[in-house]
């Protein structure tokens, strides 16, 4: 049987460590390949890491089909199911692959919504099937409306996480660093801890990470206490010397002119 591996669902889920490998490569030298290898056609779906030790070693495994994928999506979609069960897993990569899921289906709602009609040649509506599969077109994704969207406390519930490190681990998605990404990942720096350290610059991350983990978790002290620090006190308009003053009188009466035109809009529209 010739099995496609495809980097990029190899990469789709976080790699195991190490130790994780090491320990897996044991389990299936003194038990054997128990679990059968997951195929959509002939491309390999789950079990990359059973597969490349049975080979290294020349272990035989079995495979199964999974005769439901209808396109790369369906396939995505599962992986992450498959994985969000799992109790290896860590918090950051089950709230990453929660926040995929959204995306996934956000974007079948996109898809989904309405469009001028068209109509299809026929043959044309199976782009979802694997190319090597001519036997039957594939039937279309189900279609996901924005009401069967996950809330943020659906997301955490499926991660197994609270709202709070959804949102966290959000945030660092978004903005922090490769850096830091790599040191949750490795687990060297918390969840909440990064999601303070992305709220700097990207300069800023990238030298603290060069400082390894403890400098790391410094920059993120220091974030915290700049922000538990009180704000200084607007000096009385008495201490404001005369170009202060003329710049505050400026700005009220800016003010006082957007809300007077603001009236003569309501008073227009009444």
């Amino acid at each position: 049987m010739n099995i496609v591996v495809r980097e990029d669902l190899k990469a789709y889920i976080d790699p195991l460590t190490p130790d994780e490998y090491a320990a897996l490569e044991q389990s299936l030298l003194a038990e054997g390949c128990r679990d059968a290898l997951v195929l959509w056609g002939e491309v390999l779906v789950d079990g990359h890491n059973r597969y490349g030790i049975c080979q290294k070693h020349g272990l035989p495994f079995n495979t199964v089909q999974n005769t439901r994928f209808t396109s790369m999506e369906d396939v995505h979609l599962w992986m992450i199911d498959q994985h969000l069960g799992r109790r290896s897993v860590s918090d950051f990569q089950r709230g990453v692959l929660a926040l995929r899921r959204r995306d996934i289906l956000l974007e079948r709602s996109r898809q989904a919504a309405p469009a001028p009609a068209a109509q299809e040649p026929a043959g044309e509506g199976d782009a979802g099937a694997p190319p090597w599969d001519t036997s039957a077109p594939a039937s279309a994704a189900p279609v996901v409306t924005s009401a069967m969207l996950p809330t943020r406390e659906e997301l955490a519930r499926a991660a197994k996480l609270s709202n709070s490190q959804v949102a966290a681990i959000e945030k660092i998605q978004k903005q922090a660093t490769p850096e830091v990404i790599a040191a949750v990942r490795a687990g060297e720096l918390s969840i909440n801890a990064a999601a303070v350290v992305a709220s700097l610059p990207a300069q800023e991350q990238q030298a603290a990470a060069q400082g390894g983990a403890h400098e790391l978790k410094e920059a993120a002290k220091r974030v915290r206490d700049a922000k538990k620090r009180p704000k200084p006190a607007a000096k009385p308009v008495e201490d404001l010397e005369l170009p202060q003053l003329r710049t505050r009188l400026a700005q009220l009466q800016e003010e006082i002119a957007a809300v007077e035109a603001r009236i003569a809009e309501l008073e227009a529209a009444a």
